[in-house]
């Protein structure tokens, strides 16, 4: 059975169907995860500790619960199941004593970590509910068959888990609705869902995706719902060192919120790599689009919001941005003065200028990784 180790606390609709697409994707010419200790070893011309420097969060492997409170953006203030105990998913079993879905269910918070590898096929909607981590370091945990929600949630860390071949109707990998707040999701693979991978949407703010790594699907990440929901003007969502690998659209499409991307890797698009419709902000920075069919990265679509009596598009500013293989920006883009700038939200962030240094990271770094789960404290040396 699953079970709790103490620790001491620190402090106290409707939907619409998804258009079905006849797109069919290639088999995937990249593994499905790389099997190799976090990080690679640096090929030349890298020296050996430079890759080490460079990625973010080099410091959250050190203890089980470092990863509290660390993450850059919007999501800075998630701390997932801090203040609980350790529960252990001894079960791969949909359900049932030792399972995720016991523990994601209790309402105290709870860190909760893995004894076993493999495969959960999920029968339903597996459901978290607040200060939740759910922690996949030590072993190799893939979902199918339906996704994660986080549904009038706060303060949930999801890291280092596998999401595939999820399958049904507004079935998504991560689903996020409504008014959830303060998630982080770190160093997830997913890929090959009915409708999307992450949906941000229905009024859930503060949210930080990265080093998450996106393949074989079509509409990827969508953030906020459509015109009618006026309320996901307080979208605000921080993206940034995750792979997009082939993946056709959305990354991300944005309604009426703010969106900061940044050191992330678009490349091969099927239709564009980000969209900014109805009042969204969209603030990209020493991001990589590199093309490969479709040339234009940027696009803007038109819709009216229902409190609004004319039509709207969005805005998006590019900083330091590099542009490869003939990939192209599009026109439309927005001065300093017309949209958010992210130090008015969070002071500081690992942006690093564009590079093929960057590219090497993200293709081996992002996604599930194989790490150790560590222990509640480090270790002090004699």
């Amino acid at each position: 059975m699953g079970n709790c180790h103490s620790h001491r606390k620190n402090r106290a609709n409707q939907h619409h169907p998804p258009q079905q697409s006849s797109y069919r994707f290639p088999p995937d010419p990249y593994p499905a995860v790389p099997d190799y200790l976090y990080p690679p070893p640096p090929q030349p011309p890298y020296q050996p500790n430079s890759i080490m420097e460079k990625i973010p969060y080099s410091d959250v492997d050190c203890c089980l619960r470092a990863l509290a409170g660390s993450a850059e953006g919007f999501g800075r203030f998630a701390i997932g199941g801090r203040d609980g105990p350790v529960f252990h998913v001894t079960t791969l079993a949909d359900d049932g004593p030792g399972s995720l879905r016991e523990a994601c269910r209790r309402k105290e918070p709870l860190w909760i970590v893995f004894e076993v590898s493999g495969t959960i096929n999920l029968k339903s909607y597996l459901n978290v509910s607040s200060y939740k981590t759910i922690d996949g370091r030590g072993q190799r945990i893939k979902f199918t068959g339906k996704g994660l929600r986080l549904k009038e949630c706060e303060h949930v860390i999801i890291c280092n888990l596998e999401l595939e071949g999820g399958r049904g109707h507004d079935v998504d990998g991560i689903q996020i609705k409504p008014n959830s707040k303060h998630i982080w999701i770190d160093r997830c693979t997913l890929r090959d869902y009915d409708d999307g991978l992450i949906d941000i949407t229905r009024s859930s703010t503060d949210i930080t995706i990265s080093r998450c790594h996106f393949a074989q699907h079509d509409k990827t990440m969508l953030i906020g719902a459509d015109p009618t929901h006026v309320d996901d003007r307080c979208i605000r969502v921080t993206i940034h060192h995750c792979l997009f690998d082939g993946t056709r659209q959305r990354h991300p499409r944005v309604r009426f919120g703010m969106v900061h991307l940044y050191n992330n890797y678009t490349r091969n698009w099927g239709i564009y790599a980000v969209c900014a419709s109805v009042e969204s902000q969209i603030y990209s920075q020493c991001n990589i689009y590199e093309a490969g069919q479709k040339k234009q990265a940027f696009v803007y679509y038109t819709e009216k919001a229902t409190d609004k009596e004319e039509p709207a598009t969005g805005r998006i500013r590019s900083e330091g941005d590099l542009f490869l293989n003939g990939a192209v920006p599009g026109v439309q883009l927005a001065s300093e003065d017309e949209l958010f700038h992210p130090s008015e939200f969070y002071p500081t962030s690992t942006v690093e200028p564009p590079a093929e240094s960057l590219k090497h990271i993200l293709q081996h770094c992002s996604g599930w990784q194989n790490v150790p789960c560590m222990p509640e404290v480090v270790p002090i040396a004699n």
